[in-house]
């Protein structure tokens, strides 16, 4: 099998030209073309000589995915289910607003950590993915689009835990920031969120500038415990003592995302506990009423209730926004039109046999 070029890095890319006789500036031009322009194919890349196409041919193929199913909801969203090249699928969700076009990527497939209000959860985790994956689904949710539209803003928030993928996760990260020959998207306008991995956290921090969300969900250790296992190894404290040591810059914050659960964590003694929790931190709380998936024996709060929680929040002076779901007619929640694929192709798979 040949090697996927996108795995390589410039660097490494660059040394590889420079021992075929080829002058290293071609590496620049070569990953324009790649994650730019979004060439399928060497035969795209018009400013290089014939030969050096037919080389790079020779030694090398250019990773895509293969879209299997495309959806589009009412409100715009459109959800994609990717297949991998060793036959397991991942999900994006390109969400559409007034000023801005989001991208949600996943940077596993599946996920490991078990937290019992996500559909994720319940597929478990089938591998990391490569830097090229995570790559690839921005370059093939980019073709989709029509005319002058572009991703503008790209979220970590897919399947999986991006700080337990954590070098190809950043390894991504730098071709999607780099503005000379990559992807060239803000650091500002991508965020990573993580279930609280608190020594990743930290290395995060140091080593980009992206924006940082933790996926909180609970005000105590207890409930949080119940809810997601990651906190039995990391808890309340831990995480926010990390919170309040990171170097966030003076006009940034800390996004904390807090899923609504009906008669879990939504009532007002739970907005107070979440109030006291943060105090202290910059930071903004994004509350997310939960989106119902098959199986999962969570509700979504009434508007009301959610109303009730959202001015506790702002009695207590916390920047807060309310993130309505979107795409629920198209099962946006990742992990919900996997799990619908597989559940028809183990439908397809009874019904030859039983023929």
């Amino acid at each position: 099998m040949k090697p996927n070029i996108k795995e390589l890095t410039l660097k490494e890319f660059a040394a590889h030209l420079v021992e075929r006789k080829e002058p290293s500036y071609r590496a620049k031009q070569i990953w324009q073309w790649l994650f730019q322009k979004r060439a399928a194919s060497f035969a795209e890349m018009t400013n290089l000589s014939a030969s050096l196409r037919a080389r790079l041919a020779e030694d090398f193929t250019i990773s895509r995915l293969v879209t299997l199913r495309q959806t589009v909801s009412k409100d715009g969203t459109k959800k994609f289910l990717f297949g991998l090249s060793d036959g397991h699928s991942i999900e994006s969700v390109l969400i559409p607003e007034l000023k801005r076009l989001t991208l949600c990527v996943s940077t596993q497939a599946g996920c490991g950590f078990g937290c019992a209000f996500c559909a994720t959860a319940v597929l478990g985790l089938k591998r990391n993915l490569r830097a090229s994956e995570i790559l690839d689904q921005i370059l093939d949710a980019s073709r989709s689009l029509a005319g002058d539209q572009r991703i503008t803003h790209v979220v970590l928030m897919g399947m999986g835990e991006p700080l337990a993928n954590y070098a190809e996760t950043v390894k991504a990260l730098d071709v999607m920031t780099d503005t000379s020959w990559g992807i060239g998207i803000s650091p500002r306008r991508i965020t990573l969120s993580t279930v609280g991995l608190v020594p990743q956290i930290q290395r995060l921090m140091e080593e980009t500038k992206v924006n940082l969300a933790i996926s909180l969900h609970a005000p105590t250790d207890e409930l949080r415990g119940q809810l997601m296992p990651v906190n039995r190894k990391y808890s309340l404290q831990q995480l926010m003592d990390c919170c309040r040591a990171l170097p966030i810059p003076r006009r940034r914050r800390i996004t904390f995302e807090y899923v609504l659960l009906r008669g879990v964590n939504d009532s007002m003694d739970d907005a107070i506990a979440l109030c006291q929790l943060l105090r202290g931190i910059r930071c903004k709380v994004n509350v997310i009423p939960f989106n119902p998936h098959p199986g999962s024996p969570y509700q979504r709060p009434q508007d009301a209730e959610v109303e009730k929680f959202q001015r506790v929040l702002h009695a207590h002076g916390l920047q807060i926004n309310i993130r309505r779901p979107r795409g629920d007619d198209i099962q946006a929640a990742c992990g919900q039109l996997q799990g619908e694929e597989v559940q028809h192709r183990q439908r397809q798979t009874s019904l030859a046999a039983a023929q």
